[in-house]
């Protein structure tokens, strides 16, 4: 009678323990980032240094809200002993009303803690370079994001778990050879150099020109009827899709042949098979279950990779402008706010996967001891 409780129990524990455990780890991150940020050269006021140095002193006092001469040091005069890069010529004054546009006037310490008490009220502040706050910019790129990282790994699974189930039950043929031939230089060929192959055979390089070059949607898209909508969405999405779903293949493919192997093999197949059970009533009753165990282990990564880190190239080739791409700008223009909100982001986001891919685990497996594993 208590068995259903005191697991309930336990996995309440364990569910509550990694929650916690959360705080640590983003906050650990957090401040590793920041800390290595301090030291990197070419800050936002070196930045906006460079944009103010090649205007006159009539616009660098428009853009201070001051009179020229008050900021606008003579050549050789003014910012000899400024920290940063490209400040000769430009007064003390000028250089310290940047450092209070971005903040930069205030200790690090002091900008660490109320950059994360803002973050914990999901306050992210506005872009330093973009007119725009950084919550609105991350969600007019996320369609893009999305749309790559969703569809490529539903995809890539729903391919490779079915193909890999093939290779392990015709382990040794020529379809396993052949097949296995076919993935492993689908995975050795980069993504982006299959993106131009892909551009040059179908998008009116040098042969057909059946998809489209750019966007996620077609200009008339909003006029379209709902099913017509969707097939353009899916005609927009076949090319980026397929470049990065076909380096996907072969880890996710393997892992499940070798992961089923594996399982054929132990004694409980061999001792089911002798009491009469089908084929299928073995493989999908009993194998399965067992085997998907590290299959699912590898889906949050898999899609956390494609949905954050893995889309830069396929964006810039087909022109679509999702996070891969901001977050690449905004490194390089050094846009804090959204390098720091971004990272913020995906790691609490990526936590969180992580512990909803433990409780499918239990889902699959309710024999998972939760206690042990706390």
């Amino acid at each position: 009678m208590g068995g259903p409780p005191q697991c309930g129990d336990m996995m309440g524990a364990y569910i509550l323990r990694r929650l916690l455990l959360i705080i640590p780890t983003v906050l650990g991150i957090m401040a590793v980032s920041f800390a290595v940020i301090q030291f990197a050269p070419g800050g936002p006021v070196e930045q906006a240094i460079a944009r103010y140095s090649d205007q006159n002193v009539s616009a660098l006092s428009r853009v201070t809200g001051a009179e020229g001469g008050d900021f606008a040091g003579q050549p050789g005069e003014g910012g000899g002993g400024s920290q940063y890069r490209g400040s000769r010529g430009l007064s003390p004054e000028f250089i310290a009303q940047i450092e209070r546009q971005f903040g930069f006037d205030k200790p690090p310490l002091e900008r660490f803690g109320q950059m994360l008490w803002n973050y914990l009220r999901f306050d992210f502040g506005q872009s330093y370079f973009r007119d725009i706050s950084v919550i609105d910019l991350v969600l007019e790129k996320m369609p893009v994001s999305i749309s790559l990282g969703l569809w490529m790994t539903l995809l890539s699974y729903g391919i490779s778990i079915p193909l890999g189930i093939a290779k392990a039950l015709r382990d040794g043929s020529r379809f396993d050879v052949w097949t296995s031939g076919v993935i492993i230089v689908g995975y050795a060929l980069p993504g982006f150099l299959i993106a131009v192959l892909l551009i040059v055979l179908f998008a009116g390089g040098s042969f057909w020109s059946f998809f489209p070059l750019r966007g996620l949607t077609s200009e008339n898209f909003a006029g379209l009827p709902w099913y017509l909508q969707i097939a353009d969405y899916a005609w927009h999405l076949a090319l980026p899709i397929t470049a990065m779903a076909l380096g996907a293949f072969a880890t996710t493919t393997l892992l499940t042949k070798n992961s089923f192997l594996d399982e054929i093999r132990k004694q409980y197949v061999v001792t089911a098979r002798a009491k009469g059970l089908t084929n299928n009533q073995v493989l999908y009753g009993h194998v399965f279950r067992n085997a998907m165990l590290l299959i699912i282990a590898g889906f949050p990564g898999a899609f956390i990779g494609a949905f954050f880190g893995g889309s830069l190239l396929i964006e810039t080739i087909f022109s679509l402008d999702g996070l891969g791409l901001l977050g690449f700008e905004s490194l390089l223009n050094r846009d804090y706010p959204v390098i720091f909100a971004t990272l913020y982001i995906f790691s609490l986001l990526g936590l969180v996967i992580g512990l909803i891919s433990d409780l499918t685990y239990m889902w699959i497996d309710p024999r998972i001891d939760f206690e042990s594993r706390g």
